[in-house]
């Protein structure tokens, strides 16, 4: 599937939200994906930001669930 380029830099920011509150929980990426019921290498994907992952709703709530923050919280992009 293919991104608009328009939305690159906040999927970026996002997939660096979810590494920041894993690294905070002190989670493996591993850890994270078998609490959210996804694939390793498919968060692994989200996370980069060199690699751009489209990914639906249903995988952002089972993240946010996983990690205990809210959505919005993996939405809030700081300096913008």
């Amino acid at each position: 599937e293919q991104m608009d380029t328009k939305y690159e830099l906040r999927m970026k920011k996002i997939g660096l939200n979810i590494s920041y509150y894993r690294k905070l929980r002190s989670l493996t990426q591993e850890q994270l994906a078998e609490r959210a019921d996804m694939d390793r290498a498919y968060l692994g994907k989200i996370e980069a930001p060199n690699m751009l992952r489209p990914f639906s709703l249903e995988t952002l709530f089972k993240i946010s669930d996983a990690l205990e923050v809210s959505e919005s919280d993996l939405l809030k992009f700081k300096n913008d």
